[in-house]
């Protein structure tokens, strides 16, 4: 009698494990595309089976396994971290690019071979008034071109302080997030089996790691510890430290929650990415255009001022002006001379055409460094468009990269809805048959009960 209610509870025990692992395959089910979900297995703990020493056998619930890698996140994050970088350069030096087209028709090469070809033009009839006129307007010209250039990567970098600020905050807010997830594992120390709870923190991790670099302590009860570039605490236990971004200056800092300098730690990212740009890469593209905006307004006042104009007198003031301190090219301007002020002829020979002459050769001259003026903007145009190529080309690798290392973690440790549905199958089989038993068992002890009575 003893022997069938022995078995009796060790079916109707297994059928509550089974029970177990039925909500496990239905969780994973359920959760197969959820961010940050890994694969949960219930492990199945058989008991010793000895009747000669009370071992009565059976089955428990053993505890829940996480099929979490923790270097295969890493490599997850550091893909994406890579990718957050090379995106966010490619789109904004893309935008920069297109203030250099070579081959634009209103661009400053343009502007400049119009400027020069109309110095050809007036050294044809140099004190023809309307050849004269040609001259002014197409230095207007030169003018427009380069403060349209330097207003167009001036408008670049103020869309980057604003997507810093949009990335701090996002910083933050998923530093709020993983805070808060880790309250709750120090305030359940069963919340280290939740497995929702376990996809919010990793998919917070994955999600800062495309904004900033960072590395990751993962503590004892399940805690996420977060230093920003590997150094400064972003997020200790339960405690969010913020970090800030300061525009006040020339060069855009990131300060930790105690006001210090973090940026030189922020290499990574699209935050990374927007500080180079801010701080390194824009300001070398519009230092070279400045200077090209300076050499050519200089190398055409000093000649123009060698000259004489029609009224036989040296120009007054310079053809071209600027702002040296606040930037060439977004300052450059024409200056108030007439048309007869315009010097197109040397002093030697009033009336003639030498000066005209000696300032278009200026147009093939190397006097903007060993090059021509237009040499030197093609060299920045260069520069700009090796630069846009290779962070396109990088965001390209690291998306396949990321792709890749993604694909590996999911066949590591995501859900199959195949091999959960085989599990399935083999637990229905097996509850169906623990249940046939317990019926059989079940009318076994009617039977001896009956036979008792």
């Amino acid at each position: 009698m003893g022997s069938l209610f022995t078995s009796l509870l060790n079916s109707t025990g297994a059928l509550r494990v089974y029970g177990r692992e039925f909500n496990v395959i239905q969780n994973n089910i359920t959760n197969a595309t959820t961010p940050g979900y890994v694969r949960q297995d219930q492990v199945l703990v058989s008991l010793p089976f000895n009747p000669d020493q009370g071992l009565p056998g059976g089955v428990l619930a053993g505890p829940m396994l996480n099929a979490r890698s923790t270097f295969l996140e890493q490599a997850v994050r550091n893909q994406n971290q890579s990718l957050g970088y090379s995106q966010q350069r490619a789109t904004d030096l893309g935008v920069v690019e297109s203030q250099f087209d070579l081959t634009s028709t209103f661009g400053v090469p343009a502007a400049m071979n119009e400027f020069f070809n109309g110095f050809s033009q007036l050294a044809v009839n140099p004190n023809d008034t309307v050849a004269r006129q040609g001259v002014l307007d197409r230095a207007e010209q030169v003018a427009t071109a380069f403060n349209q250039a330097a207003i167009g990567m001036q408008q670049v970098s103020v869309n980057v302080d604003r997507q810093t600020r949009d990335t701090v905050a996002g910083i933050n807010r998923l530093a709020d997030q993983i805070a808060a997830i880790n309250s709750t594992y120090r305030a359940d120390a069963g919340a280290s089996q939740d497995a929702g709870l376990d996809a919010q923190l990793n998919a917070a991790l994955e999600e800062l790691s495309g904004l900033a670099n960072y590395s990751l302590i993962r503590t004892s009860d399940g805690a996420a510890n977060v230093y920003m570039g590997g150094q400064t605490i972003l997020v200790i236990g339960d405690k969010a430290r913020l970090v800030s971004a300061d525009f006040s200056g020339p060069q855009t800092r990131i300060h930790d929650s105690d006001g210090g300098d973090i940026t030189s730690q922020m290499t990574g990212g699209q935050l990374g990415a927007l500080l180079d740009e801010k701080n390194s890469t824009i300001p070398q593209y519009a230092g070279q255009l400045n200077g090209l905006a300076a050499s050519l307004a200089d190398n055409v006042n000093a000649t123009l001022a060698a000259g004489v104009g029609r009224d036989g007198l040296p120009p007054p003031g310079p053809l071209f002006t600027y702002n040296g301190t606040t930037g060439a090219a977004i300052t450059l301007g024409v200056g108030n001379l007439t048309v007869d002020q315009l010097a197109a002829s040397l002093p030697t020979a009033p009336g003639g055409n030498g000066n005209a002459v000696a300032i278009a050769q200026l147009a093939n001259a190397p006097v903007a460094g060993d090059f021509t003026f237009s040499q030197a903007f093609g060299n920045l145009g260069a520069r700009v468009g090796r630069d846009v190529a290779t962070a396109r080309h990088e965001q390209d690798q690291y998306k396949d990269g990321l792709a890749q290392a993604r694909s590996f973690r999911s066949s590591q440790t995501g859900v199959s809805i195949d091999e959960e549905a085989a599990k399935l199958l083999q637990f229905q089989q097996a509850y169906q048959a623990v249940g046939k038993m317990i019926s059989v068992l079940n009318d076994l002890t009617e039977s001896v009960m009956n036979i008792i009575h």
